[in-house]
């Protein structure tokens, strides 16, 4: 368990160049974020190509509770709560498939996949003012979908999710215009770890690569030097790189890699015959000599609060289960109309790097368990986050940068942190009107 101890406000836990451990430890604190961020704020929820088919669905999550995502039989995706309306039993059961209805094991129930009720057993009892219309599964109230990307609120009051967005939306396009047909594929399976610490540990940190990945540059040092260079060597102090603080909490590292260093990442060749196609591709679809440029801005680094990240070849999805536990979703993503060799790269360079059994995302699990374990210590309970503040500019569209090796993005996702925590919760998230 986290700790417990009285609070001070929410203002007096974030300055500007530290935060108070707190933040990451107390089991009251996020309690609180599963309700003001996770509940009452945009949250990625899902991709719309894991339900490509009429009557596909996957389940997920908004906050602790259970949601559907569904297509119906006109294409259209629907976000609907996972609890019958009858005694509030879960009626989707696995994690994802293909059904028309869901039936509550209960008292039998009957919902199509669009959220309509349709059987109820022995229906008589209910009187005559019994209106199956108005019974249907509840639909979370505010949806976004942007180049596939699920987002949704159960707060019917939250912001304009082109306002939520906005500065994240020209690095999403980036990653999804890498296939030359604009589309990007998430049904291929998921790689799911998880690590005893805090949900907030994971962010946009261009300080640690050197140091805690410093045994995955030594192994591949050893048989690939150059793509040892093209991984590790921009994260460094006298790197012209940046980490970039977006805005609303959003965050990337502007690594701006050349494409030879971007494809030796994702472990292909660059003169291969596959690589060669997937170049003829991309410039038939946007123009002559556009693939270098396609390619090198293919891996935004991009951090979406709160708990979405575009990372190289996949999509990470952070999941907070405790205030020292926190679940992790790595979906490889695949591009539409490109060579079958340039998927199976980015498959390949997911596992290596991202999945349970990797060379990379391991060492981070483990550092943030010592964190969590090193926050416990009370004598001095602040965090420091000055590193690159003094030499931190902001440009002409208002974004925060420094140095790739700065925690500009910590610092960013902070703020946003605070602006939410301390915004009044909406009375309607607790979705007492009947659906539509």
């Amino acid at each position: 368990m986290g700790n417990t101890r009285n609070l001070p406000a929410y203002e007096d836990l974030v300055q500007g160049d530290r935060v108070h451990s707190a933040v990451y430890t107390d089991d009251r604190i996020f309690a609180d974020e599963l309700t003001r961020i996770f509940t009452n704020w945009w949250v990625y929820v899902g991709h719309d190509s894991e339900v490509p088919e009429a009557g596909d669905y996957k389940l997920s999550t908004i906050g602790a509770q259970s949601v559907i995502m569904s297509r119906d039989r006109d294409g259209e995706v629907h976000l609907l709560m996972n609890r019958c309306r009858h005694r509030g039993s879960v009626v989707c059961h696995y994690e994802k498939g293909n059904a028309n209805i869901f039936r509550c094991p209960y008292h039998g129930w009957t919902y199509r996949n669009d959220g309509r009720l349709v059987g109820v057993p022995y229906p008589k009892a209910y009187g005559t003012d019994f209106d199956k219309t108005r019974l249907g599964l509840v639909k979370v109230p505010r949806i976004g979908n942007y180049r596939g990307f699920v987002f949704a609120s159960l707060n019917p009051n939250v912001d304009a999710f082109e306002d939520y967005l906005g500065p994240a939306m020209p690095y999403i396009d980036w990653f999804v215009d890498a296939s030359p047909s604009g589309r990007i594929d998430l049904s291929a399976g998921v790689a799911r770890t998880q690590y005893h610490g805090n949900w907030k540990f994971v962010g946009m940190d261009g300080y640690h690569p050197p140091f805690a990945h410093k045994s995955l540059q030594d192994v591949v040092r050893l048989t690939a030097q150059k793509k040892a260079d093209a991984l590790f060597d921009h994260y460094t102090e006298d790197s012209p790189l940046r980490a970039v603080d977006l805005g609303n909490g959003h965050s990337r590292l502007d690594e701006q890699q050349t494409e030879e260093e971007t494809i030796l990442g994702g472990l292909r060749a660059a003169e291969d015959a596959p690589t060669r196609e997937y170049h003829r591709r991309l410039e038939d679809a946007y123009g002559p000599g556009s693939a270098s440029r396609v390619i090198s801005r293919s891996d935004p680094h991009l951090a979406v609060f709160p708990n979405l990240q575009l990372l190289g070849a996949h999509v990470r999805v952070i999941r907070p289960m405790a205030a020292n536990l926190t679940r992790l979703e790595a979906y490889p993503a695949l591009l539409a109309d490109v060579p079958d060799e340039i998927n199976s790269a980015r498959l390949r360079a997911l596992e290596w790097f991202h999945g349970p059994a990797s060379f990379g995302s391991p060492d981070d699990s483990e550092i943030f368990e010592r964190m969590q374990l090193g926050l416990g210590a009370e004598v001095n309970p602040w965090v420091l986050l000055s590193r690159g503040l003094a030499r931190e500019d902001v440009d002409d569209d208002g974004r925060r940068y420094a140095n790739i090796t700065d925690e500009t993005p910590q610092r960013g996702q902070l703020r946003q942190w605070l602006r939410v925590m301390t915004a009044p919760v909406d009375a309607a998230t607790e979705l007492v009107s009947e659906p539509s």
